[in-house]
């Protein structure tokens, strides 16, 4: 760990600002997404770039729903229906009803029913920057790296990553073991390899 993964950790910064910051991220990468990249490969072996904007945007309806005190668990992480050119409506719509629902400041007090148990809403929201904030990623190098990309947000998901995952087997967790982060990776490249992806170029 350098000094700069110190940074901005879970337990002494509120979530809601990054997390703001990280799907407006999101957002204006899902901006410039055409048509012709939807079938592309991305860092998820098992998603095109249709089926992870699918899932960043299914994701994050269950993120709203379990902010507004629902059941986020019977909500599919995956939508249907978008049209090749509507992913960035689709997604604005979600991220205004998820920053809503997570807006007050008694959400980061009262436990939430996540799929990991139920805890403060202020951790699950730790958690779920650090899930956009990879899928970022991921959908970054599907597309070709068309936009900078925030190194706070990378720092501050790299750090509650190793709080919640460990350096090992997962069992029963959505990510591969922890790699090698490759020599002269920034933060982002440090984050994709400790949730067990690897980079589309090896630039990254």
């Amino acid at each position: 760990m350098t000094a700069a993964d110190t940074l901005d950790t879970p337990d002494t910064v509120d979530p809601r600002p990054l997390y703001t910051r990280a799907t407006a991220q999101a957002a204006a990468l899902i901006g410039t997404v055409r048509p012709e990249q939807l079938t592309g490969p991305t860092p998820c072996a098992e998603y095109d770039v249709r089926t992870l904007l699918s899932h960043i945007v299914g994701g994050t309806l269950r993120i709203a729903v379990v902010g507004e005190g629902g059941d986020g668990l019977a909500v599919r992480m995956f939508v249907d229906g978008v049209g090749d050119t509507a992913w960035p409506t689709a997604y604005e719509k979600v991220r205004t009803r998820v920053l809503k629902a997570w807006a007050g400041d008694e959400r980061m007090t009262t436990p939430v029913r996540v799929p990991w148990g139920n805890i403060p809403g202020r951790d699950a929201l730790s958690a779920y920057v650090m899930e956009i904030v990879a899928h970022t990623w991921d959908l970054s190098e599907g597309l070709g790296r068309p936009i900078a990309l925030d190194p706070e947000l990378a720092r501050f998901s790299l750090a509650a990553a190793r709080v919640a995952l460990p350096d090992g087997p997962r069992e029963g967790r959505p990510f591969e073991p922890a790699l090698p982060a490759p020599g002269g990776a920034d933060a982002y490249g440090r984050l994709a390899a400790w949730l067990g992806r690897r980079p589309l170029s090896p630039t990254a």
